[in-house]
């Protein structure tokens, strides 16, 4: 690397991270004016808020939007650049547009590989004291009670619970289902089934059991019989944001139970799992996008393309939105519609770099 790159890697970096600690401070301004009916109502004070709440909230949160900040802060410091006629300058001295863009790709590699770390391994631990103390202090994520729950709990074994009380840990109206080869072999009904936290057993009361043969069907009654299943209360939680305290690892293997169980919120965890690489991805898309629409001095300046930034900014956002609202909604594979939007504006990357090289 010569000057010049070290140069605007600087530029780059240093842009980056007094836009996001302006931001940053604003986030939490607000954030604090929303939650602070919570906060006096708790009783909560300052150290126990920072350490407890913000602590964990400024990594998930600048983790979460670090593409569009770094667009913005590559719109902002390269319009600059070019609003000074320093980019002429490095044009002058015989560097060539696609040699301008090697200093912006890798602070954009850098700052991608770190996104990836700090989301698959670093911030779900930190999520996880994040959403405790939104569930202790200010709202539930998940219902007191479930309803009309369908879980595949292994191979061949389907349950289902007409209505699940979390406090009480007893499900009514429960049926468990057995399959072999396709075909129905056992059929058990109980008018509620209760967990014993401490033996992790279920007590499955009023039940009647149907076993299927070739000869016909056995009947079997009962009040009250304990069993082992692969089945925990937690299992019929509707808790999305459940994954958010996974790193990747974990993340992956629970994607690959909640396959088996046949869970319904299986599409919003194969996303977040998706985003997790997408996003990096996406720091460098808007790099380059950033480059192109800013690199050219133009009139109106910083202040024009800061605009163009914001909107294209917005549009990249809306394009996540509906295209993660069509995988919940359809059939759309989640890990397609996570990258649809970087498709796209990696078409937009490689359109508009072409017309600045002219």
């Amino acid at each position: 690397m010569n000057k010049i790159d070290i140069y605007i890697i600087k530029k780059f970096l240093g842009t980056f991270f007094f836009i996001l600690s302006l931001i940053i401070i604003i986030v939490i301004i607000f954030d604090i004016s929303e939650k602070i009916d919570e906060f006096l109502e708790h009783k909560l004070s300052v150290k126990i808020i920072l350490n407890e709440y913000y602590l964990h909230f400024i990594p998930y949160f600048t983790n979460l939007f670090s593409p569009l900040f770094i667009f913005i802060s590559v719109i902002f410091f390269t319009s600059k650049m070019a609003n000074n006629t320093e980019i002429i300058a490095i044009y002058n001295s015989g560097m060539s547009f696609n040699r301008l863009l090697r200093p912006f790709l890798i602070s954009s590699i850098i700052l991608a590989a770190l996104s990836f770390v700090l989301a698959s391994f670093f911030i779900p631990p930190s999520n996880k004291k994040r959403i405790e103390f939104e569930n202790k202090y200010l709202k539930n994520n998940y219902s007191l009670y479930a309803k009309n729950i369908h879980l595949q709990i292994q191979p061949g074994q389907y349950i289902y619970v007409e209505n699940f009380n979390h406090n009480r840990n007893v499900g009514y109206k429960f049926t468990l289902e057995n399959f072999k080869d396709g075909q129905l072999t056992s059929k058990l009904k109980a008018n509620y089934v209760e967990f014993d936290t401490i033996t992790k057993i279920w007590s499955i009361n009023n039940y009647e059991i149907r076993i299927f043969n070739t000869n016909g069907q056995t009947v079997k009654k009962g009040s009250n019989i304990d069993t082992i299943i692969n089945l925990k209360p937690s299992d019929f939680r509707k808790y999305k944001k459940i994954v958010e305290t996974m790193n990747i690892f974990e993340l992956h293997q629970f994607i690959k139970q909640e396959e088996i169980k046949g869970g319904e919120e299986i599409i919003y965890h194969k996303i977040e799992k998706n985003k997790r690489i997408a996003f990096p991805f996406a720091s460098i898309i808007l790099t380059l996008i950033a480059v192109a629409i800013s690199s050219k001095k133009i009139r109106g300046g910083v202040g024009v393309n800061l605009g163009l930034g914001i909107l294209i900014a917005f549009s990249y956002i809306l394009f996540m939105q509906i295209s993660t609202t069509f995988s919940t909604n359809s059939n759309l594979s989640p890990m397609l519609a996570v990258w649809i939007p970087n498709i796209i504006f990696l078409l937009a990357a490689i359109i508009l770099l072409k017309k600045s090289n002219k």
